[in-house]
């Protein structure tokens, strides 16, 4: 199969910009990197499907690609929403830092319930130094909650986990099987992905990264969410393109529903952990068979082997985990926990996602055997720790004016949008819905 596996080589694309995020590690590097594997997975479907004569050439702008790692919405005349929950983040304890992510009200109830202490943030605090890193993690994650001790790098690669990552492949592609396209009239060179229905049931950050590009080339994503769901300060900067349905998948009738989706989608992607979809009565195999020509992107936090697999986590524990807090201490001179200037694990898994969505798309329509793809944060911390930092001049902070776009009408006001950083030609990123909260449209495809 002609599947992606790595990270295309600088000199694969064109690369316009110039200027670099401040890290120990590479982090506009992984920007270019992911993005250009985006536009060349896509110039390799053009090709394949007949759209142009001759194969687009690929543009990444290095600047942008650096911005869009970071945020690429911003309110025009109102404020956004805090990111954080007030008890989210870094804590001393007895024998070093540990990261508590607490924006899920059932992960911060998990967390104050093994701290025995007050939601409040100097309460946490002092309960924190209470503990030794090891055992508050893994006690908050035994209370159903999601925690990281900082780790040294030397320490992950010790760790049975760090090692059983470091063994994976950046995609990992699993369970080959012949599928059938469904022919789309309505592609064209400019939105090559038209047509194509694309089941959203991700989550912050990565899987909604990759469901975004792929609405910017034409497909048609409807994203599916609980009843009531939120992600305050996140979904105005991911839902971009997308159709925003909910369905309550504990019921019956929500769940039925779901399968009646899954069963007319040409691509799923999901970020769900390993054995959550067999919980629902939705295992690899009854996917086989409602949606037999689906093709499958799907990513975990901690890697797809080893005791962890499966283990809840976020880009920032990640970091945590795997070392780069650390480094990234060490680097600044710091005396706490220094991350990376953005969540890099989420933005460069989720073009990677999108990249492989394209490729299975491009292996499909050449009468290849098509894989699920299974990507994690934690892979892709290996990646970037390993990549060269070749790019200088610059340093990129935030974007300027002439950064911003389109003007957008968002569903929580107006908005302006950072310029598309990838370019093909004939073939530009743009999007035909703005960014809307969940249950902003019925949990169906279009009919038109």
């Amino acid at each position: 199969m002609s599947l992606l596996t790595t990270l295309p080589a600088p000199v694969s694309y064109r690369v316009t910009g110039s200027g670099h995020r401040p890290s120990r590690y590479a982090v506009s590097d992984l920007a270019n990197a992911s993005l250009g594997a985006v536009g060349l997975a896509m110039a390799e479907l053009i090709a394949a499907t007949g759209l142009a004569p001759v194969t687009p050439e690929v543009t990444v702008d290095q600047r942008l690609a650096s911005l869009w790692f970071g945020y690429s919405f911003r309110p025009e005349g109102w404020e956004m929403p805090s990111l954080w929950d007030p008890i989210a983040g870094d804590y001393p304890c007895a024998d070093g830092w540990i990261r508590l992510h607490t924006n899920l009200p059932h992960h911060r109830k998990a967390a104050l319930s093994v701290l025995g202490c007050a939601e409040d943030r100097e309460a946490v605090a002092t309960a924190v130094l209470g503990w030794d890193g090891d055992a508050l993690e893994t006690a908050v994650v035994e209370a159903g909650g999601v925690a990281a001790a900082m780790r040294s790098r030397a320490d992950w690669q010790a760790h049975p986990q760090g090692a059983a990552v470091a063994a994976e492949p950046l995609i990992d592609w699993v369970k080959p099987r012949r599928v059938v396209l469904r022919d789309r009239p309505e592609a064209c060179l400019s939105r090559p992905l038209a047509g194509m229905r694309v089941l959203d049931l991700t989550r912050v950050l990565a899987g909604p990264v990759s469901t975004r590009t792929l609405a910017g080339f034409g497909a048609e994503v409807l994203r599916i969410d609980p009843p009531g769901w939120d992600e305050p300060g996140v979904l105005q900067d991911i839902t971009l393109g997308k159709r925003m349905g909910t369905l309550d998948l504990k019921s019956p009738a929500g769940l039925a529903r779901l399968r009646e989706l899954l069963a007319e989608a040409d691509v799923l992607v999901h970020g769900y952990r390993p054995d959550a979809l067999e919980a629902l009565g939705l295992g690899l195999a009854t996917r086989d068979a409602i949606a037999p020509n689906r093709v499958e992107v799907t990513l975990d936090a901690y890697g797809w082997t080893g005791p962890w697999a499966g283990r809840r986590g976020f880009d920032s524990l990640v970091q945590m985990s795997s070392g780069i807090a650390d480094a990234g201490r060490i680097w600044a001179e710091a005396a706490k926990p220094t991350p990376l200037p953005v969540q890099a694990l989420d933005h460069g898994t989720g073009y990677l996602m999108a990249a492989a969505v394209l490729s299975a798309l491009t292996a499909a329509t050449r009468g290849e055997e098509v894989a699920v793809a299974r990507l994690s944060l934690a892979r892709t911390a290996e990646e970037l720790v390993a990549l060269p930092k070749r790019l200088d001049g610059e340093v990129i902070l935030g974007a300027d004016e002439g950064d911003w776009g389109a003007h957008e009408d968002s569903g929580w006001g107006p908005a302006r949008r950072l310029r598309p950083p990838l370019a093909l030609r004939g073939c530009d990123l743009c999007w035909s819905f703005s960014a809307n909260p969940s249950g902003s449209h019925a949990a169906d495809w279009c009919r038109d």
